[in-house]
Order: structure tokens, then C-alpha cells, then sequence
């Protein structure tokens, strides 16, 4: 058995994820040890928990497209690695799904990541991950954060999250698509192109 496949085995038998499982939910994310990109957002929505399969929804279609790629390279954990912030998903709040549970990230990111040598780029989708993995280098707002990518760059690139909801702050920040996803994709072709 894999490193990899011991981690996930520890994440289904973790008792903090007892609650989820009786749900007859897996951990959803993947991750190879060959992976040249990162993308970490929030957690799996319903549909995709429900699917087993990773942003299985018209966000995960909007991403592929900022990011320029087929559903078969997003979905080849040798090419890119899937990890969001937290691995399943917790229902609906207020405002949206439950957020992703703060003790969860610290507990296991590190031990995957430590697993994915080959990463050339970490693409950080919404606040959690940046909040999570930018810390004192974020901005005030996101809106700031993804407008300071070249920041971050070459090996990070903060984004908005694709959802369609988000369709009024992107009417907003038309430099987003302008600016920031053309660089995106170069970024993406050079990091899966150096396989």
C-alpha cells in the first residue's frame, strides 16, 4: 500500500469523520505522487460528494475553462491534484454549504503535499484556501488578493470561486478574465508541459 492510499485509509477511519461516513460519504479529492498542479478550494458541494467525483458541477465546468483544460487532464491526478480544504461535504448554512472545518486542513494537507514532490504550481480558489495558505501575505479582501496574483506568482495563483453565482463580481471586475486568466493558463500549459 501506497503512502497515499494509508493517508486516505487513516482520513476514512479518523473519528472526526465518523458522522460523514455514516452519511456513506469518502473522502472526495485526489492526489499522485506525479501531480505538477495543486488546485485547493472549499469543500465538495452535494452534487459532486454524491457523484465521488471532484467539482461535478457547473463551477468545476467554468474552472476547467479559466484553466484551459480537458475534463480528462483536470481529472488525471498525474497532471493535477485535487485537494480541497476540507474532504466532505457537511450540508447547507445560511448563506450556502457549511464551511469547510478549520482543524481539518493543518491535520492532513501537509502529509498529502509532502506526497506530491513534482508540484509546480498551487492554485488557491476562494477565501478559505487563501486565508488558509497565503496568511500574511493576503490583501484585505479577495477582490485584492486575486488582483495582486502576479504577487503570488510563479508557483501560486489565487482565484475567485467559479460558481455561477459569482457572475456579478466577475461583471464587476472584467479584468479578471482580461488579466488574470490568460496567465493563469499560460501558467497551467507550462507547469503540465514540464512532465
Amino acid at each position: 500500500m501506497s503512502r497515499l492510499s494509508r493517508i486516505y485509509q487513516e482520513i476514512v477511519d479518523d473519528p472526526a469523520n465518523a458522522a460523514v461516513g455514516t452519511a456513506g460519504y469518502l473522502p472526495l479529492y485526489t492526489a499522485a505522487p506525479a501531480a505538477r498542479i495543486v488546485i485547493i478550494g472549499q469543500a465538495p458541494g452535494k452534487r459532486a460528494q454524491e457523484s465521488r467525483k471532484p467539482w461535478n458541477d457547473p463551477s468545476g465546468d467554468k474552472l476547467r475553462s479559466w484553466l484551459g483544460v480537458t475534463d480528462e487532464e483536470f481529472y488525471d491526478p498525474k497532471l493535477i491534484a485535487l485537494l480541497p480544504m476540507d474532504f466532505y461535504y457537511h450540508g447547507k448554512g445560511d448563506h450556502g454549504d457549511l464551511p469547510p472545518r478549520k482543524e481539518f486542513a493543518p491535520k492532513w494537507h501537509p502529509r498529502i503535499l509532502a506526497e506530491l514532490p513534482h508540484r509546480r504550481l498551487t492554485i488557491l480558489i476562494g477565501s478559505y484556501a487563501q486565508n488558509y495558505y497565503l496568511r500574511d501575505r493576503l490583501k484585505p479582501n479577495l477582490t485584492q488578493t486575486v488582483k495582486a496574483y502576479q504577487e503570488y506568482l510563479p508557483d501560486i495563483i489565487p482565484l475567485v470561486h467559479p460558481s455561477p453565482l459569482n457572475f456579478r463580481w466577475q461583471t464587476r471586475n472584467p479584468w479578471f478574465e482580461s488579466d488574470v486568466i490568460p496567465v493563469l493558463q499560460e501558467r497551467v500549459r507550462a507547469a503540465l508541459g514540464s512532465a
